[in-house]
């Protein structure tokens, strides 16, 4: 009987042993991550467009700044820019010529505030932030989100701009309107006589939609935001990964923060922004927990994933930042005491 018992004990040992090697050990290849790291302050943010928004953010932050005002301000800036059509004023409408907005935003304390398919009103950001500071709510969508806004001092404003009403009407004459999976990518496939070329699909570097933006304060604290006109000429109702927490963005202030951009409904599919933090809460670093986010994406549909962009852009604890993304042509800015605001090309799974 003793010998029976010592050997269960002894059994039950090497079991959890290996069931610590094997699931909550960190990877090889990963820096460890050291609770009250503090870095120096830092943004980043997806896109060449980011760097402009890198400034107004750092424009916070520099000046001691909390990063929750920081990520506002930044992201504030495409949200206006008449030249972006992807983000906020002049952004692409639906099929039926609307332009709708989907934002969020959240801070060190995992307070957090969303709005989608927000109509009239050029900052969805702020009106996001309204929701996670005025409200009991995380998210408002459509008509109720618009009464919010201007019950709350927003101005209503027409956003499709001359330049954006004419792509959509040009759109118009050979696209009908249709539930059909995927019509947004097939509108940018091959022209007769031309090779098909996966970068002008929606959400790659001719056609970027979202601006993710994440940072680090001079206190430490992470925060966080993303928004987006959402995919060109969408269904109307449509509704991507930009304003879902956990989905387009997401904030752990203990361990890092991470956002997305590129085809929405991939991301959601793996939760992809917070599989990124948890993955850096095992030991990850930023861009090797983007590449494994990008890695479960293809596991899901290789086919699917050859055929759109997505990309993910993370930081953690001690101000180290990664990306990595489907295909080539992703980029983010980093502006920080080190970094004057460079340029980095993500790294690419095919």
């Amino acid at each position: 009987m003793q010998d029976r018992r010592h050997f269960l004990k002894a059994a039950a040992l090497g079991a959890a042993a290996l069931s610590l090697d094997g699931v909550t050990s960190k990877p090889a290849h990963a820096a460890p991550f050291v609770k009250g790291t503090k870095a120096k302050p830092i943004v980043v943010s997806t896109w060449d467009f980011g760097r402009a928004a890198n400034e107004a953010a750092w424009d916070v932050l520099k000046s001691g700044g909390r990063a929750l005002d920081a990520v506002e301000a930044g992201v504030k800036v495409p949200e206006a820019d008449p030249n972006n059509h992807t983000v906020g004023y002049s952004g692409f409408p639906d099929r039926d010529g609307r332009v709708t907005l989907d934002a969020c935003i959240m801070d060190e304390l995992g307070n957090c505030g969303s709005v989608a398919a927000l109509e009239h009103v050029v900052h969805a950001i702020s009106v996001a932030r309204a929701v996670m500071e005025k409200t009991p709510h995380v998210m408002l969508v459509g008509d109720g989100a618009l009464q919010f806004a201007l019950a709350n001092g927003f101005k209503k404003e027409n956003l499709l701009t001359p330049e954006s009403e004419k792509a959509w009407r040009e759109w118009l004459k050979k696209s009908e309107y249709k539930p059909i999976m995927n019509i947004e990518n097939s509108s940018y496939g091959p022209e007769k006589g031309t090779a098909f070329n996966p970068l002008k699909l929606p959400g790659n570097v001719y056609n970027h939609d979202t601006i993710g933006m994440i940072a680090m304060d001079a206190n430490g604290n992470l925060s966080g935001a993303c928004t987006t006109s959402g995919m060109a000429f969408k269904l109307h109702g449509r509704v991507g990964d930009s304003p879902i927490i956990g989905a387009g963005l997401y904030v752990d202030n203990e361990i890092g923060a991470a956002t997305s951009t590129g085809v929405g409904e991939e991301v959601i599919r793996v939760v992809g922004s917070f599989l990124v933090v948890e993955l850096m809460r095992q030991g990850y670093s930023p861009e090797a927990a983007c590449k494994e986010a990008v890695t479960r994406i293809v596991k899901k549909n290789k086919q699917r994933a050859q055929g759109l962009q997505v990309g993910f852009l993370a930081i953690n604890k001690k101000g180290e930042h990664g990306a990595y993304c489907l295909q080539k042509g992703f980029n983010y800015a980093v502006k920080s005491e080190k970094d004057n605001n460079i340029l980095i090309d993500g790294k690419h799974y095919f």
